[in-house]
Order: structure tokens, then sequence, then C-alpha cells
């Protein structure tokens, strides 16, 4: 299932620590509606080198570039245009791409001599930084299947109709939260 950039939002994780604490994605947040203490997906110097690897693959517009890092993460993160575009404009005057001749009002951007020698200068951490992307998507692929949406759709239709009633009290919370504790617990210890 793939989503709109104004649903991932500029979704980001911490460089290197990306399910550390939370296990999986469980830290993983949008910065759009909801991004109180998310970590960052990259630091600024590595999304000017994931940017930059993209570009060297193929001319991009901005556009393209956002929508080639979700697809590579399988929908689970999107950097955010107000990240992205000011991110392009400072690889230009640092002169590592060039904007190209493209159809309509979308600047095309391509890599420029120097943007290759930085690139192989930083090839081990640009190798590293695309794999992190690619390790997203698998991640998401392996926790976002089909049956996995429809239980959780399904518990959360079941608490908002059971928590809503006028006879509930703290020990049916109480209760409810038990329930869910257990299957967590259950779902942890899986093999």
């Amino acid at each position: 299932m793939r989503h709109g950039h104004g649903r991932c939002g500029g979704m980001h994780m911490g460089p290197g620590r990306w399910g550390d604490r939370h296990g999986g994605h469980g830290g993983w947040g949008r910065e759009r509606g909801g991004g109180r203490g998310r970590r960052r997906m990259f630091d600024g110097g590595e999304l000017r080198l994931v940017l930059l690897k993209l570009i060297a693959d193929d001319a991009r517009h901005g556009y393209d570039l956002i929508r080639e890092i979700e697809d590579l993460t399988g929908g689970a993160y999107a950097p955010s245009p107000g990240v992205v575009y000011p991110t392009l404009t400072l690889l230009g005057d640092m002169g590592l791409i060039e904007e190209q001749a493209a159809e309509g009002t979308r600047k095309k951007f391509a890599i420029t001599d120097a943007g290759r020698a930085h690139l192989d200068e930083n090839v081990e951490e640009v190798a590293a930084l695309m794999a992190r992307l690619a390790q997203v998507g698998e991640m998401r692929e392996r926790t976002d299947g089909a049956p996995i949406r429809r239980a959780m759709g399904n518990l959360r239709q079941v608490l908002q109709h059971r928590l809503t009633r006028d006879d509930v009290g703290v020990e049916t919370l109480l209760d409810v939260a038990a329930i869910i504790d257990e299957a967590a617990q259950k779902i942890e210890r899986l093999k």
C-alpha cells in the first residue's frame, strides 16, 4: 500500500538508531500531525548524500526524489518537500548538482563532476544509507501485511464500540488494558 506525501509527511528517524529502542518501526512517526518525540531518518548531511546518489543514478525533479525515497522504503518514509527543496538548493550552491533543461516548470537536477567526486569520497557512507532505506522497506513489507492491518482495524473498532458505552468503568478499562498487554507479550514471544 503506497501512501501519498501528505500521509507519510516528512517522517524521520535517527541516523543509525532506527528501531533500537522501540523494536522494529515503533519509533517511526510523521513530521506533520503527530511528530512529537520522533527520531529523524537522516541528518542533513546524510540526506544530501542520499539525494546526490539518486540524482547520480538519474537526473530528477525534487518531487521524483521524494517519490523514489518513498518507493525504496515501501511507503514507510517520504521526506517532506520542506526538507528536500532546501537541500537541493544547498547541493546546487555547493556545485554538486546543476539544473538541466526540463519540460514544464519543474526543475530537473543532474550531478556535476564535483558531485561525483563527493560521492566517491563518501562511497561507504552512501552504501550504508542506501542499505538503511532498503532495510526500512523490507521491515515495512514484513510488518504491514493485509492480515495485520485487518486485525488492527478490527481491534480499533471493537475498542471504540466497547469503550464508548455508558457503563464502562475503571475495572473494564483495566481489564481491556490487561488483555492488550497479554496479547503484546504473546506476540513478543513468537519465534
